[in-house]
């Protein structure tokens, strides 16, 4: 059942590891590792849109900064099985998130939001949205007539995603923000001061120069490595998409009143 208002800390926690965004996650150990060895080895699907250069080849490195911003389990002999999001890491990035919101409310500043994991995080984004524009920002609307290699750039609920199809796209690529930051400048328009967002909408923006906050899972390594060398600010870790994205309200609800603007 959903936590009715604002949860404590020690709510939210509970909540997390009840409904498996934190704990033990329905991401596996395997298919964890794979992705963390297809980072380190240059696969550029899993670099989020980030430029990694050769800083990050050998996996173990990966593993262990994995570990520590997330949670995962550290031991590299453990190849199978289940594994595991610390929800005190979670509750701990969103703290760190609540407060480049609150910059950014007290500056009404120039915020975009993205995501390219419509299914579970798109309502997040959404009312983050709604309680900045309250507080006196701007929420950036993006160029029209935006195509990637995967399909259209669109914003739905002030909140920039792909679209391919008539469906909104699940996407990991960085393409789709690299198109709107260009457009942007071609168009002589101000950057936005903040990008919130997932996935390579996270990572290209911050590779883009932009200050970039974001929401990333533990199969995803690229944004908790960005966040480690400071191209990205925040990266909370979090499963991105749980049987129901109602299970993400209090999780939103807390980071909204840690910021002032809920």
């Amino acid at each position: 059942m959903p936590i009715p208002g604002t949860p404590s800390r020690a709510e939210l926690l509970e909540h997390l590891v009840a409904t498996r965004i934190a704990g033990d996650v329905a991401t596996p150990r395997e298919n964890n590792l794979s992705h963390y060895r297809r980072l380190a080895n240059g696969d550029r699907h899993y670099w989020l849109g980030l430029e990694l250069g050769d800083r990050w080849t050998d996996e173990q490195d990966v593993l262990a900064v994995m570990a520590e911003r997330v949670g995962v389990n550290d031991d590299p002999e453990y190849r199978y099985g289940q594994d595991t999001i610390d929800a005190e890491l979670t509750v701990s990035g969103l703290e760190r998130m609540a407060g480049r919101l609150r910059k950014a409310a007290e500056g009404r500043q120039r915020v975009l939001f993205a995501t390219g994991h419509p299914g579970g995080l798109l309502d997040v984004h959404r009312a983050t949205a709604a309680a900045l524009r309250a507080a006196g920002c701007e929420i950036v609307v993006i160029p029209d007539g935006l195509t990637t290699d995967e399909g259209y750039v669109m914003q739905f609920a002030d909140v920039a995603v792909l679209e391919h199809g008539a469906t909104l796209w699940h996407t990991h690529s960085g393409e789709p923000m690299k198109a709107v930051l260009g457009a942007l400048e071609r168009g002589g328009r101000p950057l936005p001061d903040l990008v919130v967002a997932d996935h390579g909408w996270a990572g290209a923006a911050g590779q883009y120069g932009v200050d970039s906050v974001g929401y990333a899972d533990c199969n995803d390594p690229a944004l908790f490595l960005a966040e480690s060398e400071g191209t990205v600010q925040v990266t909370v870790p979090l499963d991105d998409h749980v049987t129901s994205p109602r299970h993400y309200d209090p999780m939103t609800a807390f980071l909204l009143a840690e910021a002032g603007i809920g």
